[in-house]
């Protein structure tokens, strides 16, 4: 599992925005998608990297600098000694457990709020677990929640634009509140459409049951509708799964992981196994 603090962040980069998108109605959470300008100096930006990005933060709250990650959520273009890259970020908010105060998430509104031209300081680029298995004939087992799909966009179009010949299944179960969530599922950011021809790729919505309401993501629910095939994916000795998203994906997982395996036990076996064997990647926001 990987934490922001695993992060390294004494090695500072400036990126200018290019270009700030909202993807979702003004009377819905915003969601946005921001092109970068990085001058990564002779360091080269793959696909599934991500970069952090550092916000002076409240020193009354002892708070220096507010370290966040985002993932890439595109493949990389390269332009002279620069890269252009885009990251995904959805305007937060928290609620304090004493005072029950509103605030603003840091990182995500010091983002939102950006124009082009802007400047901001960054840090990486950081590799995420997601590698590409070298036997091709590898079953993918791909789950994000919220803007946990950003990783799987670029991988997903790596995968099947450059790597080429993937003859493994490849599973997408991504989970959103709303459907206004799933910010690269419609007609104008739909990327993953562009795979539903290839014989080896499927992916699958789980919305929440009642979006208006505080209701979990029923994203078991999805895995569950797709036990039989998910069943016999994890039986293969070479399936890997690769997890991204809030931290409350793991307990929604491994409820449902151990309702299609049978039993708590039988799925804290299986779990360890593709552990042991880094089979299992994960990382939480």
């Amino acid at each position: 599992m990987a934490y922001l603090t695993d992060y390294n962040t004494d090695v500072q980069l400036t990126a200018i925005v290019k270009k700030s998108t909202r993807l979702t109605p003004e009377d819905t959470e915003e969601i946005r998608e921001l092109v970068l300008e990085v001058d990564t100096g002779g360091s080269e930006l793959k696909p599934g990297q991500s970069i952090g990005v550092l916000v002076k933060g409240d020193d009354n709250f002892g708070l220096h600098w507010h370290h966040r990650l985002y993932s890439i959520a595109d493949l990389p273009v390269k332009k002279g000694n620069k890269y252009q890259v885009k990251i995904l970020v959805k305007r937060c908010f928290y609620i304090d457990d004493f005072s029950g105060e509103k605030f603003n998430g840091i990182a995500s509104n010091y983002l939102c709020d950006r124009t082009p031209g802007d400047e901001i300081t960054i840090t990486g680029p950081f590799g995420l677990p997601f590698d590409v298995p070298e036997d091709k004939n590898t079953d993918l087992i791909l789950i994000g929640m919220g803007t946990g799909i950003a990783p799987f966009r670029a991988f997903v179009k790596h995968l099947y634009k450059n790597v080429k010949g993937w003859k493994g299944k490849v599973r997408l179960f991504y989970g959103a509140r709303s459907g206004l969530e799933l910010v690269y599922m419609n007609n104008k950011k739909n990327d993953f459409a562009n795979y539903y021809d290839e014989e080896t790729f499927e992916a699958f919505e789980a919305l929440s049951p009642r979006p208006h309401w505080s209701d979990p993501i029923a994203l078991d629910y999805a895995l569950e509708q797709r036990s039989e095939e998910i069943l016999s994916m994890l039986n293969k000795p070479k399936t890997r799964i690769y997890v991204a998203g809030y931290e409350k994906i793991e307990h929604l997982l491994d409820k449902a992981f151990a309702t299609i395996l049978g039993s708590e036990e039988e799925w804290k076996r299986k779990k360890a196994e593709l552990v042991a064997g880094g089979r299992w990647q994960e990382i939480i926001y």
